[in-house]
């Protein structure tokens, strides 16, 4: 171990370089020492949307940390995809053809629809991606402790070991964000760590916190109400540095946490682990992690429709601004109650993972659209 590191986020980062450095790290951001066996089996999930600048540092400092702790870990960054604004013609219905084509500008995984955005910017739902790691990494390795980390959150000391204990630990103790202090004595946020019971049996994190703020309260709570405890490492070696940042587009201060937070304990066996629901859109493999690309039908199906209302609501009353999100919304809802064979077979042809995700989406809209 180094000790007190000197951590700085000056000089760009290039990841060709970073698995250069760490030639002993394998594909999916694997690695095991090779003179011992690892006590623990590590696994790190970092909820992710849009910070590939801040992933390039957190892989530059973190690897080489995590192997000089002689963990046999994998680093696991889930990314929070989303159903993109789209436009829809009938032309098809008159003979001349159909078409879909994306109108946001962004990247889509499925070019010929234009429809699922891999990086989109909904609403963020961190302590949903956390659970969504925890389940995914399973599938692949025997994982008996996970690290939840933010991805803008690095250690500036290596003694800060990234393992689980006899009680839940937080590891970012000391941020600079909050002047080297710990902001209140409940406080989970950050960095994490948790054994596989210790994960099971609080459920896991709650999937109904959209927006910032309020996940990490209620993650304490269901601690607390598990009888858990939570340890610390002492204030410097436990100190972090944030990549300064501004805050996420519609990531906005969820304005019903506190009403969730002073209801965990009625919530917590009902919304977790057993309540998960996604998709896996794709598995990226790269040198350095492994990135899982997820969403949930059900949620795009409730957003969509809030989208449409949103729009019809706008409309009714003389709003001029409404959102490209609810204009979408509104047009694809619109365009395939007028022609849904258009949508359903042309505009989303064949029956792979994505044409299949996007129908159960839009069927799912259209059941709340309905229901009375």
């Amino acid at each position: 171990m180094i000790g007190a590191l000197r951590v700085e986020f000056s000089q760009p980062v290039n990841l060709e370089e970073v698995a250069r450095m760490n030639p002993m790290v394998k594909a999916g951001g694997r690695f095991a020492p090779k003179d011992c066996i690892a006590l623990q089996k590590v696994a790190i999930i970092i909820p992710f949307r849009n910070r590939e600048e801040h992933l390039k540092y957190w892989l530059y400092y973190l690897h080489p940390i995590l192997q000089r702790q002689q963990l046999d870990y994998g680093i696991y960054v889930i990314n929070q995809a989303a159903f993109g604004v789209t436009e829809f013609c009938c032309e098809h219905a008159m003979g001349a053809g159909a078409r879909a084509q994306s109108t946001t500008g962004m990247p889509a995984l499925c070019s010929s629809t234009g429809i699922w955005q891999q990086d989109g910017e909904e609403e963020f739902n961190r302590a949903k991606l956390l659970n969504i790691g925890f389940a995914e990494a399973l599938k692949e390795y025997d994982y008996n402790c996970f690290v939840f980390s933010d991805v803008d959150l690095i250690p500036m000391d290596d003694r800060n070991t990234y393992k689980c204990y006899s009680q839940p630990r937080h590891l970012s103790v000391s941020m600079d964000k909050f002047g080297f202090r710990l902001p209140y004595n409940q406080y989970f946020g950050g960095v994490s760590a948790l054994s596989k019971e210790q994960f099971t049996k609080i459920n896991g994190f709650p999937n109904n916190y959209w927006g910032w703020g309020g996940e990490d309260d209620d993650i304490y709570n269901r601690l607390v109400f598990k009888g858990m405890g939570i340890s610390r490492p002492d204030a410097v070696i436990g100190k972090c540095r944030m990549i300064r940042h501004s805050r996420d587009r519609k990531n906005e201060p969820n304005p019903e946490r506190f009403d969730r937070i002073a209801h965990t304990r009625e919530t917590m066996n009902s919304d977790g682990l057993n309540t998960l629901s996604y998709k896996v859109l794709r598995t990226d493999k790269y040198p350095l992690y492994t990135k899982i690309t997820t969403f949930s039908v059900a949620d795009e199906a409730r957003r969509l429709l809030a989208g449409y209302r949103s729009s019809k609501s706008g409309h009714a009353f003389g709003h001029e601004e409404v959102s490209n999100q609810a204009r979408g919304s509104s047009d694809l809802i619109h365009t395939t109650l007028a022609c849904p064979s258009v949508v359903f077979s042309c505009a989303m042809p064949g029956t792979n993972l994505l044409a299949t995700a996007s129908r159960e989406m839009l069927t799912q809209a259209f059941r709340l659209l309905w229901k009375p």
